[in-house]
């Protein structure tokens, strides 16, 4: 019934996607998204916002950066309909919340729980110029 295209991020990542999941992004809209993904190193598209997440997803996101000391912009796509169906359209993600390093899309809670796990995200976070608490030394008491 559906057909599945595979998406394959930089990370070497993929996401199938629906094609009827696909629709016309409007340019302002599309204009907007990458507007609010270039105001910061990271962006993450979430129910709620980082003081109070909408959902156990974007609260987990939420932890992640904080564990690592990660200052991250939170766009709360419950404020916004155009934003909240434009995100999975540019993205060709169909989940939300949804995560941008310097503007490119890195993938969702799984993704991210996944580089956490995996300690691959303090790598990640180097090209950034962010280094991660997680990787600091920690000092005696």
């Amino acid at each position: 019934m559906f057909n599945i295209l595979t998406r394959t991020t930089s990370l070497g990542l993929r996401s199938g996607l629906s094609q009827n999941f696909c629709r016309l992004l409007s340019s302002e809209v599309k204009s907007r998204i990458e507007e609010m993904i270039g105001r910061s190193s990271v962006v993450v598209f979430m129910k709620g916002v980082p003081e109070d997440p909408r959902c156990g997803f974007s609260n987990a996101v939420v932890q992640i950066f904080r564990m690592h000391g990660v200052p991250f912009e939170g766009i709360n796509i419950l404020d916004d309909e155009d934003i909240r169906q434009g995100v999975k359209e540019f993205s060709e993600w169909p989940t939300i919340p949804q995560v941008y390093f310097k503007s490119e899309f890195i993938g969702g809670c799984d993704v991210l729980l996944d580089m956490h796990q995996t300690g691959d995200i303090i790598e990640e976070l180097k090209k950034l110029g962010i280094t991660s608490a997680l990787s600091q030394p920690k000092e005696d008491k």
